[in-house]
């Protein structure tokens, strides 16, 4: 399927990427950022495409890939770089092999999800890329870190630069680029449009409602997330409110 990935140029050195025939569970976008000197991709896909083969651009300068925390969602495309990037917190998960399936009830068994009663999906996608793709075959490989992360650090590919912000809760190694020359927040599954997970086995409440502090405070312009529609500043001081207020 040639359209499996589905690209949206946001402008500024911005594309935004997509799987539009992952189930909404695992419909992540990830996030293409040119500088002058060299390229960054905030997390991966599921990988259910080889990246380098459909969007073969997105390798042409050797771009690190920098992973917002270790689901399949986010990561499965990472082995197709050589440049990988994560927070300290992750990289045990992602060298032993990130738990993942194509398959409704094995995905929710391996990664903890309670369905509470409501009908989990066959398979996690609505179309296959080709007549001959086997959901049964696929896997996220061990993969090892070339950069671990940790609050504060700085990524710099000339003519911008992120600041990595750890905001824990999600997963214990959540974190977030903030780019304060535009005001752009890649948010990765910290927050974004839609209810939150938090009661996944190594998910963390108290951790969650510190993260929404400091994002309460944060002054952003936009908000690209990794699910969903981008949002502005109120609309991220709102959500984190929201989510305060349901957990306090």
């Amino acid at each position: 399927m040639d359209t499996w990935y589905e690209q949206a140029e946001l402008g500024g050195g911005v594309t935004r990427i997509a799987e539009p025939h992952a189930n909404e569970l695992l419909a992540a976008n990830f996030w293409w950022l040119r500088g002058t000197d060299r390229d960054l991709v905030i997390d991966a896909g599921l990988g259910v495409v080889a990246l380098r083969e459909a969007i073969p651009a997105l390798f042409a300068r050797a771009p690190q890939v920098l992973l917002t925390h270790a689901h399949l969602d986010h990561v499965g495309g990472a082995p197709g770089f050589e440049d990988r990037a994560a927070h300290r917190a992750e990289a045990d998960v992602l060298a032993a092999g990130v738990p993942a399936s194509l398959y409704g009830a094995q995905l929710y068994a391996a990664l903890g999800i309670d369905a509470a009663g409501e009908p989990v999906p066959e398979l996690m996608l609505d179309a296959l890329p080709d007549p001959g793709y086997d959901p049964a075959g696929y896997r996220i490989p061990p993969m090892t870190l070339t950069r671990v992360l940790d609050d504060g650090d700085r990524i710099d590919l000339g003519g911008r630069r992120l600041t990595v912000l750890h905001l824990p809760g999600h997963t214990p190694g959540s974190i977030a680029l903030f780019e304060e020359h535009t005001g752009t927040l890649y948010s990765g599954d910290v927050i974004y449009e839609g209810g939150l997970i938090d009661d996944l086995p190594n998910s963390d409440v108290p951790d969650y409602r510190r993260s929404m502090r400091v994002l309460a405070a944060l002054d952003v312009s936009v908000v690209h997330p990794g699910h969903g529609p981008s949002f502005d500043r109120a609309r991220l001081h709102r959500l984190a409110a929201n989510y305060l207020a349901r957990t306090g």
